[in-house]
């Protein structure tokens, strides 16, 4: 039987999806009488390695505490920052005894039990951690600076799309976030913060359907995704 180490969640749950043209932040649309949000915080606890979650949330939410989820013992809340660094950051800050921290998006509802277990493998070999991604399949197009047309194609062979979650040693990510943060680094996700620090994570391979809700037809898709999950 495979073990892994205790883990601890962070989903950082600041932000208000302003690409969704919606009345409330993307995290709290609904699917099957569940938001985006619980959908999320629902695969992350299945896995028995997961058994904290703290999600850090705007100043000014107002959603949150109306949810089912907000009763779990296992969830606590934090406030988040402008920048989705600030609001992992904070999330960091609040958790104690665990050395391994997983970050996944708010948005990200359609999380697979088996790709979360496969990430958690690599903390059997790893120091530094890794990431769920999925290969690049189309064909991928550099447009002119300040312009819409071509200016050249990518070759996309080694290229992945990142998706979350993330996992990296609890105090490593801390570390970087804060060196990151304090020295002004654009930061994309939290890779990105260990790659400024000289860290190479891991790449592991993921479902591409571990889709982030970004855009309105995404509802849909995540919605057909998630009765595909439900299935299995």
């Amino acid at each position: 039987m495979v073990s892994f180490p205790d883990v601890i969640a962070v989903v950082p749950a600041a932000g208000i999806g302003s690409r969704m043209l919606s009345e409330c932040p993307k995290q709290y649309l609904t699917i099957d009488g569940k938001t985006l949000l619980e959908h999320c915080l629902d695969a992350l606890l299945a896995h028995p390695a997961v058994n904290r979650v703290v999600v850090a949330l705007s100043p000014l939410d107002t959603h949150f505490h109306q949810l089912p989820a907000a009763q779990d013992p296992r969830i606590t809340t934090v406030i988040g920052g402008g920048q989705r660094a600030d609001s992992v950051l904070a999330g960091l800050q609040a958790t104690d005894g665990a050395d391994w921290v997983l970050v996944h998006d708010a948005a990200r509802p359609c999380l697979h039990l088996t790709d979360l277990t496969r990430l958690l493998a690599i903390t059997a070999t790893s120091q530094v951690g890794g990431i769920l991604a999925a290969p690049v399949r189309d064909t991928m197009k550099r447009a002119s600076h300040g312009h819409d047309d071509i200016d050249h194609t990518v070759d996309r062979e080694a290229l992945w799309h990142a998706l979350t979650p993330q996992l990296f040693p609890l105090t490593l990510l801390r570390d970087c976030l804060l060196k990151a943060i304090q020295e002004g680094a654009t930061i994309t996700d939290e890779a990105s913060t260990l790659e400024y620090c000289g860290y190479r994570p891991e790449l592991v391979s993921g479902r591409s359907d571990n889709l982030k809700v970004t855009r309105p037809e995404d509802l849909a898709l995540a919605q057909f995704y998630l009765t595909q999950i439900h299935k299995d």
